[in-house]
């Protein structure tokens, strides 16, 4: 299931054994398996994967023999990188604003369907995409309950999307349509609300859909728990009161819900301040870019350098990065416990999803080593 060559137990197992320097990702394609299967059995219709969130080969792989057939890609490198794992996946380009070349090159990998925001994106895809092809209208709504939203710079409003919906089907294009709720939203309403307003453009445009995509944006676990479930059966009961009678299919396009808990990171303490700071071997210009943005991540534990985990009382500590730029520090303070230590490790649970993918080499920093383990997480804390 993996493209590394060797598999421990878990990650406490490595931890004792190779006593790392370099931060350390986990990958655990068990817990990948679990959660694809989550989606399969929850979603009331097809699950792809958003390769944004994590191009790791592994993952791509893993998704793909446990039964993944189409994949949403945003760039030809992901599109490429697709193709070489698994060749005859589906392709679905779902980032909505392109250059000819890039169309140029979906086109040429047999792009399925491709995501559009306005008649000026419609005209280039008009220009080199074949008749029949499906064309997906991006939907904006000023919806909340996401950490932070995509609508200022994609999407069109009801509207805009009445009159590209009707330009697709003139121009000879499968007419579908798509939207994103914005990213880790816990509220189903979201989705309620978008679902209904593509049901009214729909019927405004005169238009039968064909598909609705459902986006992403379903939340992962970020200490306070990530419940799918109520999302999934909104969707289902939006969809069913919107459209009554030819009804689409669905699809959704998960990323950060889908390989967030296949990933724990392990961060070495450099040093220690009296003041109550720990300084990390990796910060926000590694794998923890994304917490300044989208708020402080909470499912952590501390091990020793013997790999045992540390417990007891807690208190608050701020931490820093190991670069020397002062805005490397993460968001808010964390609980972790008082006899925390320099040489400890703080490990990060359900850290898959845009860590490697926004990961950079600022200062020298954000090399890391990618480990295969059997099982990962709070669960396997006791080795």
């Amino acid at each position: 299931m993996s493209k590394f060559s060797q598999i421990w137990a878990t990650e406490m197992d490595h931890l004792r054994a190779a006593r790392p320097v370099d931060p350390v990702l986990y990958f655990a394609p068990e817990a990948l398996v679990r959660t694809q299967r989550r989606f399969r059995s929850g979603f009331p219709g097809a699950v792809t994967y958003a390769v944004k969130a994590n191009d790791n080969a592994g993952v791509i792989d893993t998704l793909a023999k446990g039964g993944m057939q189409a994949f949403d890609v945003a760039s030809p490198v992901e599109i490429d990188a697709v193709r070489a794992l698994v060749p005859g996946a589906v392709l679905h380009y779902n980032n909505p604003v392109r250059g000819g070349w890039e169309i140029a090159h979906a086109v040429q990998a047999g792009v399925a369907s491709y995501s559009v925001d306005g008649l000026g994106e419609l005209a280039k895809l008009v220009e080199a995409v074949p008749k029949g092809a499906e064309m997906s209208v991006r939907l904006a709504l000023p919806v909340e309950g996401a950490a932070y939203h995509f609508g200022e710079k994609f999407g069109e409003g009801p509207e805009g999307a009445v009159e590209l919906l009707r330009a697709v089907v003139a121009a000879g294009y499968v007419p579908s349509m798509t939207f994103h709720v914005g990213t880790q939203c816990a509220d189903p309403a979201a989705w309620t609300r978008y679902i209904e307003t593509c049901a009214e453009v729909a019927r405004e445009a005169g238009v039968r859909l064909a598909r609705l995509n459902v986006g992403g944006g379903f939340p992962s676990d970020r200490g306070r728990g990530a419940a799918l479930e109520p999302i999934f059966a909104a969707i289902r009961a939006a969809v069913s009161h919107a459209f009554p009678e030819d009804r689409p299919e669905l699809l959704c396009e998960p990323g950060r819900a889908m390989v967030a808990d296949a990933f724990t990171a392990a961060f070495k303490v450099k040093a220690e301040r009296a003041c109550g700071a720990l300084f990390l071997n990796d910060g926000i210009y590694g794998l923890l870019a994304e917490l300044p943005i989208i708020g402080p991540h909470q499912r952590l534990r501390v091990v020793t350098e013997g790999g045992t985990l540390r417990e007891g009382p807690t208190r608050p500590y701020v931490l820093y990065g190991p670069t020397c730029d002062s805005l490397d520090k993460l968001p808010d303070t964390v609980d972790l416990p008082e006899t925390t230590r320099e040489g400890d490790y703080v490990i990060f649970d359900g850290i898959g999803a845009y860590s490697t993918a926004t990961n950079t080499r600022f200062n020298g920093y954000g090399s890391h080593e990618v480990v295969t383990v059997r099982r990962s997480g709070h669960r396997a804390s006791g080795g």
